[in-house]
């Protein structure tokens, strides 16, 4: 009977000695508390896209012509080795013409040859140029 109460109280006091420990770990994960209490997403980054006036990717529209101009644009951007992954990614949307790109690049320069990679497709009206320079990027967007 003995033996089973401190059986008991052994893994009673184990439970609460991993648990501890993890808890300990957990806190000296290296993060700041600031850092801790970010949010995990970039929804905040978002809110303008909810306006509606934004153009995102939805908005791409379905012609044979557009559709044909984003694929010759998309290609031209992935063809070229010397730009980032995100340059490869950006978003393109195509209305009547009209390009958008959208999203992040790793500096001006990137930023520059996208555009023109966009606006040397022909059937391109006008091209948009929304890209953003990453805030990972030591340079900084003029």
């Amino acid at each position: 009977m003995r033996s089973r109460k401190s059986l008991r109280a052994a893994r009673f006091i184990a439970v609460f000695v991993v648990a501890g420990s993890m808890v300990s770990h957990a806190a000296d994960d290296g993060t700041t508390k600031t850092e801790a209490q970010q949010p995990a997403t970039n929804a905040g980054r978002n809110t303008p896209l909810r306006g509606g006036k934004t153009l995102t990717p939805r908005k791409q529209s379905n012609s044979r012509q557009d559709l044909e101009l984003t694929r010759r644009i998309r290609q031209a951007i992935v063809k070229d080795s010397s730009l980032s992954t995100n340059a490869h990614n950006v978003r393109i949307i195509t209305v009547n013409g009209v390009v958008t790109l959208r999203g992040p690049v790793a500096n001006s320069e990137e930023k520059a040859s996208v555009a023109a990679k966009a606006q040397d497709v022909a059937g391109v009206k006008t091209v948009d140029n929304q890209l953003e320079i990453s805030s990972h990027s030591k340079e900084k967007q003029p």
